[in-house]
Order: structure tokens, then sequence, then C-alpha cells
């Protein structure tokens, strides 16, 4: 009877042991959709949340600039640990168009070019993703905007980039994040201000969660 008493409590003490676990290995890696954990090697995407349009506005207040109907990009994942943690991808495409601007001398809109891509981003557990570009590189931007006087071309750099992943609507966002013209006409303005949301993040179709 003892024995059979040790051999039920040794049991309970493993069922514990067992259930304890359980909740840490439920959560997953940082990055997860309703099919399981993103696997390295991934392409996630995403395309501007509906209604809203991507901005390269002169200050941070303002609404005078460049505005895209369009917007998206592409980006591999190139590590997801388990969370809490950072997941990174390698941000391959970054893509604008139906462009037009509303400044003074400026006709509309050619272009706009993401260079020196790739770019690294990062996502932590927390929510701040931050794109930052290869050692030695810049992330830069060339608009190209027709004028009276001919096409020119504005080019704009930032030493990196910081959003916010919200599970609510699986979204990242930028807000009023700074470039400063490197060069460009005096009707390129000095400084452009990005702001965007990207709605939702999705891995194969399926929306895309921060762990």
């Amino acid at each position: 009877m003892r024995t059979r008493s040790l051999l039920a409590l040794a049991g309970t003490v493993v069922a514990l042991s067992l259930t304890a676990v359980t909740p840490a290995s439920a959560a997953g890696a940082v990055l997860t959709t309703a099919n399981g954990d993103v696997a390295v090697g991934d392409v996630l995407n995403a395309s501007l949340a509906s209604g809203t349009t991507a901005t390269l506005y002169s200050s941070a207040t303002g609404t005078s600039g460049v505005s895209c109907a369009t917007s998206g990009f592409s980006a591999t994942v190139t590590d997801n640990p388990t969370a809490p943690g950072t997941a990174t991808e390698s941000l391959t495409a970054h893509t604008f168009g139906n462009c037009t601007a509303n400044v003074v001398g400026v006709l509309g809109v050619t272009s706009i070019t993401v260079n020196n891509l790739a770019y690294t981003t990062s996502v932590s557990s927390g929510g701040t993703v931050s794109v930052t570009p290869p050692s030695g590189s810049t992330i830069q931007t060339t608009v190209v905007l027709r004028t009276l006087l001919g096409s020119i071309n504005c080019v704009y750099q930032a030493p990196s980039l910081t959003g916010t992943a919200s599970n609510a609507d699986n979204s990242i966002t930028f807000t009023s994040q700074q470039f400063t013209k490197t060069s460009g006409s005096s009707l390129c303005f000095a400084n452009g201000y990005f702001t965007a949301k990207y709605a939702p993040v999705t891995d194969a179709g399926a929306v895309v969660s921060v762990n």
C-alpha cells in the first residue's frame, strides 16, 4: 500500500511539473501565425493599411510634401527566437506608387526608390521595430520630381528608422521618421518626415503576431 501511495505521489509531482512548463513552451517564438511559429527563411509581406497613405512631409507636423496611395515591403526572416526576445529580418524590397506632391513649383512625382537595400529589421517582443542599413551605409530614398524646369532628383538619408508593431491589427507603424536631404535642388525640401502604417503583416497569407 505504501509503495502504491509513493508511486501515486511521484506521478502527481511529474504531472504538476509538466503543467508548470507548458505555458513557457506554448509561448513559442517572437513571430507567430495561426499556423505556428514563423520559420527562418519565410518572407513577410505587407501593404499600407486600408484607407491610409505613406507620406514624406517637409515637417513633422505639416502636410506639405509627398503622399503615396500605395506602398509595400517584403522581408525575409533571418532569426526568430523563443519569446521574449528579438526577431530579425532582411528587408529586401520597399516600394511606393501612385504618389503626388503639393510642393510649390512641383508638378508631380515620377518615382520614389529605396536605395542601399537590404536593410536589417529587428522586432522585439515589446513591439519595437528597428530598421538599420548595412555597416558603412545609410538608409536612403531617392525622390524624382517633375518641375517646370524639368526632372529633379531629391536624395534623403537617415541613420535608422524606428516603428511599432501592434497585434491589434497585425500592423507596423512608422511616425514622423526624419530624413535629411543630402542632394537635390532648392525645390527639394530640406528634411523629410516619413509616416506610414502597414497592415496586416502576413506570412504566406497568414497574419503575423508578435509575442
